[in-house]
């Protein structure tokens, strides 16, 4: 792993952000990480990926539905043949903290059996989602298993092993948008 850390900060000025009416509505106070840092760090992440997932049968699975942005920008930057599928889980309710009652609402109709499977997901948190989600996806006999993040909160007591990719290190705050 080699993230990049992220300090809770404005952006400097030039960079492609601005404030917004919708910021100020929903409370945002900052910018994490400018879209030209997020840019510039998915084309690594793709690097890191393409050295350490070999062979065909590359298969990203986008946990929806925060990670779609995220998924799309790694598959456009991918540059061999791929499939994309999404799940959706459910471990939050209504609330701002995982509850640890993971839940599979969509299942991938793609057959994982001997597929390099690589799971993307916005911001790991607790951990508990993904450590849950691993279980249910080893049993479908893939020839690999790695998790790429976009934001890791550091805050898990113990982190997925199959934890392989992470885009950058971020305060243990709510954190919204992409």
């Amino acid at each position: 792993l080699n993230p990049e850390p992220c300090r809770l900060r404005p952006c400097p000025p030039g960079a492609k952000v601005t404030h917004s009416a919708a910021m100020e509505k929903h409370h945002i106070r900052d910018v994490l990480i400018s879209a030209d840092d997020i840019r510039a760090r998915v084309d690594r992440l793709v690097v890191e990926m393409r050295d350490a997932c070999h062979g065909d049968n590359l298969v990203m699975i986008g946990i929806l539905r925060g990670s779609f942005i995220f998924l799309a920008d790694l598959v456009r930057a991918v540059e061999r043949p791929l499939q994309v599928d999404f799940l959706v889980v459910s471990s939050y309710g209504t609330g701002t903290v995982s509850s640890g009652n993971v839940r599979l609402l969509y299942d991938p109709a793609t057959d994982l059996a001997g597929k390099h499977i690589v799971v993307v997901e916005d911001i790991i948190d607790s951990g508990r989602t993904l450590t849950r989600l691993v279980e249910l996806l080893r049993a479908r006999h893939p020839a690999s298993l790695a998790i790429c993040t976009l934001l890791d909160k550091q805050i898990a007591p113990k982190p997925p092993a199959e934890l392989r990719f992470v885009g950058f290190h971020a305060p243990p705050a709510f954190l919204v948008g992409y």
